[in-house]
């Protein structure tokens, strides 16, 4: 009969004493378990004590463990935790530190305890709810010593839940071990848990007998695979097992010792293979399920339904080579970065490789492609790039040199960075396999397993594979090492130049594959087997003679030690070197060989090998600016600056470097801030030389410092946007792409470089293309260390501010300016106040000048051009008062400009400043005064209309009427006379490089027409640039016409999603659509229209203010949506729909209006990126669509279940449009340079949806898109992105999920704070917890 005891405890210092007495008196009476709880805990409930009690627990397990080992004392235990009376976490922990190190000695007790733990470990939710849960966790890291074990410093309950759960399993995994023996197998040879069997004869307790001995040993290896099979149990459960999945995502290294416990357990366990419960492989299974954190029965429809809908409209699963919405138009934003990269008017700071393989990465990883379709796509992409240049216009821009630098080195860079970051991630996570492989043992990643897939598909895209005809015998050459080696002929690095065309088999004729292969192989990406795929050689091996030469002669001699003759510079300048063996060689011979050696090397240097050496152009490029840098001779003992010495040599690397598509290449490597560093103290020492310093050709030329330093400060002027006008940063709150590239910017963008290469801590893991391209100089560079060239450069922007103030007489530089206008116009007689005109009738030259001016004005470059604006200043002033003729002002400026090369950079300056002002009286080009482009107007008018006719954008009338004269501003009339007066030849490319982009600025800021008048005036000097010329032209009705601008982007969204449109009636959509096949006179019919693409790419960094171009850009990707949904899904058919199975008619119509939303948001979000980089796509983010979905767009939408369904499907694309956005701004892996301001703009975006879920901000927009918005954002954030999350405020991730749960979304809000790091580890946990009550 129970036993009942009225005791009332007051809760002092002595209550637990009263406690532990009413414990021991049951147990000697024998008092009913359950009448013992109920008395208990009405005994604490009268002295206040809160439940469940931690102290209470504690006292329990003293008491058994070990003098009350009894039944009855377990009993008790057990029914304080069915009663609530004591924490059951709290017990199971305080019973694992008690009871599993003498499971041996008391298998009776560890079963007990096993039984326990399957009954209470897996309903959680009372306790996390408890009042008591903070104090209950606390006592659990105490008795654990949680925080020392995992390293976690935070005392927040649910982080301390999930490591209870963790060191739960591990414990017992480790148990299992140690009773097998195994446990000394495991690295560490011990448990980091305290599980070790302690030492103790169980006749130390109780003399048994033989049977009871033989029972403890049976019962005690039945715990073993009990425990076991709790653990499977645990990773099965659903509660538990995503838990235990925080634990693996948040806990790397721990998890990582964990399985490998675990695997030896399932390789070696014998109680594992005889349970009948788990098998081995089950067991494995179920610990590497790295999906279990969303549910196997996803609750969530909205979350089943995006990911059905986003599925339904994979451009992956396309097949085919079709320009439309198909694999080819997946990545669409390769193609339009690298069509963008063509722009020879900007310089990038970064590398291009760079920055495509971010751009990669990123998309890659938001379409969740594989890496060989992302590889194959972006080998595509830059074929479509080299097919579309081998057809484009002739003009001062990059060609084709540009263009096979971005096929064959920049695209292979790219594809290197991402095969090596692999791979070393690969390595650091199998540190012991290294130990044990030894250090050359190598990793191969999935990526260069891909690259090889790609590549061999590659194959099928013969339509794209046919080569320039300029490339044409390089890739017959990389056919024929093929076939040779195929054929087992031994074969050299080198090029085979001993095969001539006409020796060459039709059926061995080579392709762009082959040479795309051979740059892979230079890069060690892929090994000579590559020559063995099928169809990779077509000829055969008597084909080819047995005398041909593995390596091209001028270089093999060279590498054998040849000395570098004339007759030998001349071949290796026109062929490009093959290793970087072979540039080293060269650089070798530049540094240390004779005078005349040294500018041999240098101008092989600037010869093939830098233009078409893809495998080491990057190489090349570095060699040539260490080379503009050369260090203080040892033997030097001059006053001057070393660098006078070497001016034969600058001078030949500096006219080898001048040209368009070596400056792009310079850009493309990323090495313009460098080439600016070592270019600023040229400028600064030659440009402070007098004239009479000059040294003495081999060839019997005197070489003057003012030829020096005009050279380099051109070249130094084209890495920066000098010519802009001062209105560039006045309109829009992003700065346009490439406007802040001044000298300070580019060496900032220098030092920055080198010092992040210096920082670098682990050598080994710096890409292996730039190992060996170290800079001569690694100390930081600033402006003010040129103090002529700061003078000059304040000057500048002085001028380009405000007018001139007054020169005065008698100074130096008013001689100077009187000097130079001696020179200029010394047929005219300068008075006092005025200037007499002339009838010269030549304006190339006004004849020799004056000795007196030629001696006054032998002074150093920086004086004279200190001068200039002045002169120039007193010109433009004469001639639009009549003192000065036309003709008199563009011969003076033209003499001025072949005196010192250099100050065609002020004339540009002052001219293009001069002309945004409008201070001066338009000029008439009447043919009289000033040249007329009355014979080619109309012909630019009617090609103008052409080029644009596809656009559905109008070309204002040249003529108004016919009755109109052409003008110009007097300062841009003159500029454009002054750049007629030269030459299209090589000797005048740089001053009309440094003119060009001037002119198409100050063109298209002017009033309409002047841009067509100059492209007028320039088509009757240089006809073989027509076409280039009107393209420029036309351009500029963007610039006059907002709505010109909008128009083009509907017209791109709609080609390339194969809506309405010429273009996409023409090729059904796709890049052919946006970007078209080139364009100019040749083609069929004459000039023809230019695709939309195209047009967009060359007019964007005109649009002032962007911030307009992210609203319109959402405004008609929201409209082609609406296009896409009425021409795919009709409305008649879907309002049919009922009880919101919308989605489920029509699968194939669904599918293909998927496609094509997924490619209109791929299109929108690669137009933002390009149009305003970083800074843009954070205001899109931050700004442009909150303030979209605040205000009104239900108008916009159809009304009923359609309206559902095409708000719905806006609001995806508008998800996948954001997501990918950020992704190309700030990639999806860790944190980089570009990412910094991630988790503030994604922070804020993300707080916004949380305050409107939970109603603080009220909406206009369709609640249908919204939904499909935050939860289309929010889910390819943790599928595609999740590294996002976890740099995010863990607050705002907690208030989002809150917001999602009232939207019943439930597994996404789990997902969300699943994947957002260790700071919501705790409420991920106890979400977990709550959701699946």
């Amino acid at each position: 009969m129970a036993v009942t005891m009225a005791v009332t405890i007051p809760v002092s210092t002595n209550m637990w004493d009263g406690v532990m007495e009413m414990i021991k008196s049951a147990q000697n009476k024998g008092v009913d378990p359950l009448m013992w709880a109920v008395e208990l805990s009405s005994t604490l409930l009268s002295a206040g004590v809160s439940m469940p009690s931690t102290e209470v627990a504690e006292l329990l397990v003293s008491h058994i463990c070990w003098s009350n080992n009894v039944p009855i004392a377990w009993k008790f235990l057990e029914k304080a935790l069915s009663i609530r009376i004591v924490p059951p976490m709290l017990v199971l922990a305080l019973l694992s530190n008690r009871v599993i190190p003498s499971r041996r000695s008391y298998p009776a007790a560890y079963r007990l305890y096993l039984e326990l733990l399957k009954r209470h470990i897996f309903p959680l939710a009372s306790e996390v709810n408890g009042s008591n849960y903070h104090k209950i966790m606390e006592s659990i890291d105490q008795a654990l010593n949680l925080h020392q074990i995992f390293g976690f410093q935070s005392s927040e309950p649910g982080i301390l839940l999930v490591e209870f759960i963790f060191s739960v399993v591990w414990e017992l995994l480790d148990a299992s071990l140690d009773d097998e023996n195994l446990l000394e197998l495991v690295p560490e040879k011990k448990s980091i848990w305290p599980i070790k069997s302690q030492d103790m004869e169980i006749n130390d307790h109780n003399n048994f007998g033989e049977q009871k001995i033989d029972f403890h040993q049976g019962l005690y290896k039945s715990n073993t695979t009990m425990s076991i099979e709790i653990i499977g149990e645990l990773f099965r459960n659903k509660v538990t097992s995503r838990i235990l999945h925080l634990a693996r995502r948040n806990m790397p290294v721990h998890w990582g010792s964990f399985i490998q416990h675990l695997r030896l357990l399932v390789a070696n366990s014998t109680a594992l293979r005889n349970s009948k419960d788990i098998t081995p492989e089950a067991l494995l299974q179920l610990t590497s399920d790295s999906r279990v954190l969303l549910s196997r029965e996803c609750k969530t429809i909205s979350l089943q339904q995006f990911h059905a809908v986003m599925a339904c409209g994979s451009l992956i699963s396309s097949a085919g080579q079709s320009h439309g919405a198909s694999r080819s138009a997946t990545w669409l934003p390769i193609d339009l970065f690298l069509e963008d990269t063509m722009d020879g008017y900007v310089v990038a700071t970064t590398s291009a490789a760079e920055t495509l393989t971010g751009l990669l990465k990123a998309h890659q990883a938001i379409t969740q492609a594989s890496w060989q379709d992302a590889l194959l796509g972006l080998w595509i992409a830059a074929l479509r790039l080299v097919q579309r240049e081998d057809e484009a216009v002739e003009g001062p821009v990059p060609r084709l040199d540009t263009c096979l630098c971005l096929l064959l080195c920049t695209t292979t860079l790219a594809v290197a960075n991402i095969i090596e970051e692999e791979e070393n991630a690969l390595l650091e996570e199998d540190d012991h396999k290294r130990v044990h492989q030894g250090s050359e043992a190598q990793v191969l990643g999935n990526c260069r397993k891909s690259l090889v897939s790609s590549l061999q598909q590659l194959g099928d895209y013969e339509g794209l594979l046919t080569p320039p005809l300029s490339v044409t015998s390089i890739a017959n050459q990389a056919a024929a090492k093929a076939i040779m080696f195929f054929s087992g002929i031994s074969v050299g690095s080198g090029y085979l130049d001993g095969v001539s065309l006409n020796d060459m088999p039709v059926t061995c004729a080579g392709n762009m594959r082959h040479l795309i292969v051979e740059a892979c192989i230079a890069r060690n990406l892929l090994d000579t087997s590559a020559y063995l795929w099928p169809g990779y050689v077509k000829g055969h091996s008597n084909q080819i003679p047995r005398t041909i030469s593995g390596q091209m002669p001028g270089w093999s001699s060279l590498m054998k030690g040849s000395s570098l003759t004339p007759s030998m510079m001349h071949t290796l300048v026109s062929t490009p070197a093959s290793s970087l063996a072979e540039i080293e060689k060269i650089y070798g011979i530049a540094t240390t060989g004779s005078d005349e050696e040294k500018i041999s090397a240098a101008t092989v240097l600037c010869g093939a090998s830098l233009t078409r050496g893809w495998n080491i152009q990057e190489h090349t490029g570095y060699f040539i600016i260490k080379l503009l840098a050369p260090p203080v001779p040892v033997d030097y003992s001059g006053s001057e600056s070393h660098l006078i010495v070497y001016a034969p040599l600058l001078n030949v690397l500096l006219v080898g470097i001048s040209s368009i598509d070596c400056v792009q290449i310079f850009s493309l490597h990323g090495l313009a801030p460098h080439l600016a560093g070592v270019l600023m103290p040229i400028c600064e020492v030659f440009g402070s030389c007098s004239p009479t310093v000059s040294c003495t050709l081999s060839t019997g030329e005197r070489l003057c410092p003012l030829a020096v330093f005009s050279n380099a400060f051109t070249l130094l002027l084209k890495l920066w946007r000098f010519h802009q006008p001062a209105l560039e940063h006045v309109l829009g709150d992003v700065t346009p792409v490439g406007s802040q590239l001044t000298p300070e910017f580019l060496l900032l963008a220098r030092n920055s470089q080198l010092a992040s290469r210096g920082n670098s801590l682990d050598q080994k893991t710096r890409r292996g293309h730039f190992r060996r391209c170290n800079l001569s100089s690694s100390e930081p560079i600033f402006l003010d260390s040129f103090p002529k060239l700061t003078f000059w450069y304040r000057q500048h922007q002085a001028c380009i501010a405000s007018t001139l103030s007054d020169l005065k007489p008698g100074t130096s530089v008013y001689q100077i300016f009187d000097a130079l206008l001696n020179m200029m116009f010394r047929k005219m007689n300068r008075g006092g106040q005025s200037l007499t005109p002339t009838t010269s009738g030549s304006s190339s030259s006004s004849g020799p000048i004056p000795e007196d001016c030629t001696l006054r004005l032998k002074l150093p470059a920086w004086d004279i051009l200190e001068a200039v604006p002045f002169v120039l200043d007193a010109a433009l002033t004469a001639c639009a008062h009549g003192r000065l003729s036309p003709r008199e002002l563009t011969t003076g400026l033209k003499d001025l400009a072949d005196f010192l090369p250099a100050s065609m950079a002020t004339i540009v300056s002052y001219l293009s400043a001069e002309t945004t002002r409008g201070l001066w009286k338009p000029a008439s080009m009447n043919g009289t005064d000033w040249p007329s482009p009355a014979t080619s107007l109309a012909m630019v008018e009617k090609n103008m209309n052409k080029i644009l006719s596809a656009t559905g954008v109008d070309v204002p009338s040249l003529s108004a009427g016919g009755t109109t004269q052409a003008t110009l501003p007097l300062p841009l009339a003159a500029l454009v006379s002054l750049t007629i007066t030269y030459k299209v030849d090589r000797d005048s490319e740089s001053v009309l490089n440094l003119a060009a982009p001037a002119l198409n600025a100050l063109g298209a800021g002017c009033p309409w027409p002047c841009m067509a008048i100059i492209s007028a005036l320039w088509v009757q000097k240089a006809k073989r640039w027509t076409d280039y010329l009107v393209f420029s032209a036309s351009r500029t009705v963007f610039h006059h016409n907002s709505d010109a601008v909008v128009q083009l982007l509907r017209v791109c969204f709609q080609s390339t999603v194969g809506l309405a449109s010429p273009f996409a009636v023409a090729t059904g959509g796709g890049v052919g659509s946006l970007l078209g096949h080139g364009f100019g006179s040749h083609c069929s019919g004459g000039i023809a229209p230019v695709a939309p693409g195209i047009l967009y790419l060359r007019v964007h960094r005109s649009v002032r203010d962007v911030m307009f171009m992210t609203e319109e850009i959402v405004t008609v990707l929201m409209h082609t949506v609406r296009e896409i949904v009425s021409t795919h899904l009709p409305m008649e058919k879907m309002r049919r729909a009922k009880n919101g199975m919308a989605l489920r008619y029509g699968e194939v119509s669904l599918s293909a209006a998927m496609t094509r939303i997924k490619l209109a948001a791929s299109l929108g979000a690669s137009i933002v990126w390009i149009t305003g980089r970083l800074n843009l796509i954070q205001s899109l983010i931050k700004e442009t669509l909150p303030s979209w979905f605040i205000s009104g767009h239900k108008s916009d939408l159809s009304k009923g279940e359609t309206g559902g369904m095409v708000g719905m499907l806006m609001g995806y694309a508008l998800a996948y449009f954001a997501v990918l956005s950020g992704a190309f701004a700030w990639g999806v892996d860790a944190a980089s340079s570009a990412s910094k301001k991630r988790p503030f703009i994604l922070g804020a975006h993300l707080e916004f949806m949380a305050r409107a879920l939970d109603g603080k901000i009220s909406l206009g927009c369709n609640k249908a898109t919204w939904r499909a918005y935050v939860s289309g954002f929010v889910s390819l954030m943790v599928s595609c992105a999740p590294k996002w999350a976890s740099e995010v405020d863990v607050e705002v991730l907690k208030s989002l999920s809150k917001g999602l749960r009232k939207w019943d979304e439930e597994e996404l809000a789990l997902a969300l704070l699943g994947i957002s790091g260790v700071n919501a580890m705790g409420a991920a946990a106890e979400m977990i917890i709550e959701s699946l009550v």
